[in-house]
């Protein structure tokens, strides 16, 4: 996507509430109540079974694999 295009060999900072639109980032940080409580890849976190993974289940209503939003 252009977005893909334009974050290309740059640092982001990207804060978002829908997680399939950050799920392809090399490092994604969670914060809860202002402090980092996991971070990882998409996939990391999704195997981990924590905050990260209980918001992507209620989002993706189980319809998206985990491998299936980075592609």
């Amino acid at each position: 996507s252009n977005l893909d295009e334009l974050m290309q060999g740059k640092t982001v900072l990207a804060i978002a509430h829908r997680l399939s639109t950050i799920a392809a980032l090399d490092r994604l940080i969670v914060m809860d109540q202002g402090r980092i409580v996991e971070q990882g890849t998409h996939s990391e976190l999704v195997s981990r079974g924590g905050l990260y993974s209980e918001l992507w289940a209620r989002q993706s209503g189980g319809f998206l694999a985990a491998d299936e939003a980075i592609s």
